[in-house]
């Protein structure tokens, strides 16, 4: 029996793990699992289970994250701001989308065109270039809010 309450990881619990996705689920897709003998026995092992998140939205895992997030926002919160350059940054575009909420996105001016492209004119997101460094992008963020 599993104790629900004791942390798996630093503040992270069983019951805060079922109540992410008690959060989500309603957004997202269930993807399957499955098992690939092939890559299993090249690392020696009998079975080897995949768990398909490039099959989810924005074909990345991200969304469960940013959605997540963003639905534990107060919710007189309207805009969320972020710094990524690809998955995360479109996991959060979306998730504006979907909770229909203004999304700030920063992003290094050398992010693959494909990214920017999903953040801004397929999930809607406003989209911010600068530098790409930490130091840039925190510094825009910041001044985002």
């Amino acid at each position: 029996m599993t104790n629900s309450s004791a942390p798996l990881i630093e503040g992270v619990t069983l019951e805060s793990i079922r109540s992410a996705r008690e959060r989500i689920e309603s957004h997202v897709h269930r993807t399957p699992v499955l098992t690939c003998l092939t890559f299993a026995n090249s690392l020696g092992y009998d079975k080897v289970h995949l768990k398909c998140e490039n099959l989810q939205k924005t074909g990345a895992f991200k969304i469960r994250g940013a959605l997540n997030a963003v639905l534990s926002l107060p919710e007189e919160t309207q805009i969320v701001t972020t710094h990524s350059s690809g998955n995360h940054a479109q996991a959060i575009a979306l998730a504006c989308q979907i909770l229909k909420k203004q999304a700030i996105v920063v992003m290094p001016n050398n992010a693959p065109k494909v990214k920017s492209n999903a953040v801004e004119h397929t999930y809607g997101a406003e989209v911010r270039f600068c530098e790409p460094n930490w130091r840039e992008m925190e510094h825009y963020v910041e001044g985002s809010r």
